[in-house]
């Protein structure tokens, strides 16, 4: 993960990167994307989702831009919001899902305090998974739990994912 130059947080909204790169007061991170069974997952999501979304009241959105506090922004692999679709194209309001699909290259301590962040900004349930494993963990402000029968569940909601099932769609 590299860190570049400081630049403005305007001069970073109006830029596109390949892939989007995350911003933390003035530096641009680079995010680690990129394998085949990353981008794989991420798109048998995506699918799963949004085939669903009239039904479960709700909009996917693959590597969007959040504002999670002042000069700060983050981008899930996969996020999902409930109601109506956000009128801004930055959302700066916590979505109800923050998928995290993690890359070789990742490392535990910076998963970790992302998902620490995104959890103190207000997003109520954190998903991170290993796309070669299909392990899973559920993240809340309670705590994280692996997800044993590998189905995300969002109580109160229709919501069910069922990792293992996606690609049989």
């Amino acid at each position: 993960m590299g860190v570049g130059s400081q630049i403005s947080e305007s001069e970073y909204l109006h830029t596109a990167y390949q892939p989007d790169c995350e911003y933390a007061d003035g530096a641009i991170i680079e995010r680690n994307v990129g394998t085949q069974d990353h981008s794989r997952l991420q798109a048998a999501l995506t699918a799963y989702l949004f085939n669903r979304r009239k039904r479960w009241d709700i909009h996917v959105y693959p590597e969007q831009r959040v504002r999670v506090g002042p000069r700060r922004y983050l981008i899930p692999d996969l996020c999902v919001v409930t109601g109506e679709r956000p009128a801004e194209q930055v959302l700066t309001s916590p979505p109800l899902i923050w998928i995290e699909i993690l890359s070789p290259e990742d490392r535990t301590i910076r998963i970790n305090q992302k998902v620490r962040e995104v959890l103190d900004f207000g997003v109520p349930y954190v998903w991170v998974i290993d796309p070669q494993t299909l392990e899973s963990e559920l993240h809340t402000m309670s705590g994280g739990r692996t997800l044993e029968d590998g189905v995300l569940r969002i109580e109160g909601t229709g919501i069910e994912v069922p990792l293992g099932l996606l690609e049989e769609d």
